[in-house]
């Protein structure tokens, strides 16, 4: 890479009165900064613009104060005061992804053992200082935390964050989960009725929560309550449900349903009202044909309602035995405790798999691949809590690479992944895709994704607002942290 700190650009960057300004960071967050000039010039790149277009081949894309100000034909801009300018030959540049299912916590198991026991009770730890670093560091430009543990640290983050003292992307702050009596987690306040699920929802949006999510056990009349309160204050509601059914959700007003059709059920033997079977959904994907009359009356509600559904492939593909393991630097970032219960886990799998969980895995993508092309909106985060086998940043990278696997396109994944989030989230006039005038939300990566998909591993700098930093530098910083803090 060819950088000139001191560079300059064409005379478009010399245009207008105003003067350009550096973003101003803290001491925390500049160690991890490898660009931060006011103006920027990323020189002979690929550009993959996230709206599913071919990519285009060598362009100039101009930065100036966190915005996209141009883009031009390739060409070599000569030195001038003031301005970086990156030489990108042979590297690609697509939007910041939006990730939305990036949760700021890990599960721990006390005292879990290799047979899989452990002791209660089972407990949610934040990561509050490894997480938002690695969601940076794998070009997550901005999240939404799909249902908070601890809401208010997870909203002073986001004030820190968009001050430029702590490092980390744009947060959608998903208030405390909404979730009825039986949950297995401490940390969960249990609904009472359908007056505390509306109070709930008025209480966190007053505190600053921008979405909501609904959880495995809350009512139809809970649910219902905490989308209309949701609804009157122009936030969304999402939900990973059981008790309730995906048409049951959709028909109440819900905006998105999590984890793309697994914890659908609809058609689970002896399901009851309002009740949480303990199939979770199992049954109901298994039965559920992409070309038969229950799937295609599905997604046509869902289509029709406009009810958009995540993707979270990666969580999933850690059921399925066989899959690859993490690689050496996803290992190295682990504590050791979390590395221990990763393997744990993974042995497990071997001895209690089922036989069906490849077959329910294809299931789910060729109903994800079934919804999107009946004009369905799917977004996609890899919803990383459990036993580590599902990692900030790193598994949104993965998720876009099962998409691929699932029959997407590289550029339809990274459209699924960037400018389907901003749409949902109703910021598409400023994030999601490449185009002047939009945030410099951007990912410089090594390699041509749309060839090969894996590419987008090879994060060389992560712009935010104009800022590029060292994807390198953030991963580092936590090696050994995530599942500790």
């Amino acid at each position: 890479m060819k950088q000139w700190l001191q560079g300059g650009a064409a005379a478009l960057l010399l245009t207008g009165s105003c003067v350009a300004q550096q973003a101003q960071l803290g001491k925390a967050v500049e160690p991890y900064v490898k660009v931060n000039t006011a103006r920027v010039v990323l020189e002979h790149v690929r550009i993959i613009d996230g709206t599913g277009k071919a990519p285009v081949e060598d362009q100039n894309i101009v930065l100036e104060s966190g915005k996209i100000s141009a883009i031009q034909p390739g060409s070599d801009v000569a030195p001038r005061s003031g301005v970086t300018v990156l030489d990108l030959r042979g590297d690609t540049v697509f939007p910041g992804l939006v990730g939305m299912h990036d949760h700021m916590y890990y599960i721990a198991r006390p005292n879990l053992a290799a047979d899989g026991s452990s002791e209660p009770p089972l407990m949610v730890p934040q990561m509050t200082f490894s997480s938002p670093r690695l969601y940076l560091a794998a070009g997550v430009t901005t999240l939404r935390t799909t249902g908070s543990v601890e809401p208010y640290t997870d909203l002073n983050l986001r004030t820190l964050i968009d001050r430029g003292e702590l490092v980390g992307p744009h947060m959608d702050v998903t208030g405390p989960y909404l979730e009825g009596a039986g949950s297995p987690f401490m940390q969960m306040h249990p609904l009472k009725d359908s007056e505390d699920a509306r109070k709930t929802v008025a209480f966190w949006a007053d505190q600053g929560a921008t979405s909501f999510k609904a959880y495995m056990n809350i009512t139809r009349n809970e649910l219902a309550a905490a989308i209309q309160e949701a609804h009157k204050r122009g936030l969304k509601i999402t939900g990973h449900l059981c008790s309730v059914t995906y048409p049951e959700a959709a028909d109440l007003g819900i905006d998105d349903l999590e984890h793309g059709f697994w914890v659908n059920t609809q058609l689970d033997p002896g399901k009851q009202p309002d009740v949480c079977p303990s199939t979770t959904g199992g049954p109901t994907l298994e039965h559920m044909e992409p070309s038969g009359a229950e799937a295609k009356a599905l997604i046509e509600k869902l289509v029709s309602k406009h009810v958009a559904v995540t993707s979270t492939l990666p969580v999933f593909e850690n059921i399925v035995p066989g899959r690859p393991p993490l690689s050496p630097r996803m290992m190295q970032v682990l504590s050791a405790p979390a590395r221990e219960a990763y393997l744990y886990a993974r042995n497990r799998r071997f001895a209690t798999a089922k036989g069906n969980e490849a077959a329910l895995l294809r299931r789910d993508m060729d109903l994800e691949v079934a919804f999107v092309r009946a004009g369905g909106l799917l977004l996609t985060g890899p919803d990383p809590t459990g036993n580590g086998g599902t990692m900030p940043g790193f598994g949104d990278q993965r998720g876009l690479e099962l998409l691929v696997e699932a029959g997407f396109s590289p550029v339809e994944a990274i459209q699924i992944a960037t400018s389907n989030g901003a749409r949902y989230m109703g910021k598409q006039d400023s994030i999601g895709s490449i185009a002047q005038g939009k945030n410099a939300d951007l990912v410089v990566v090594k390699g041509n994704p749309a060839e090969k998909i894996a590419d987008i591993e090879q994060v060389e700098i992560v712009f935010k607002d104009g800022v590029g930093y060292d994807s390198e530098k953030l991963i580092e910083s936590v090696r050994g942290r995530y599942g500790q803090y």
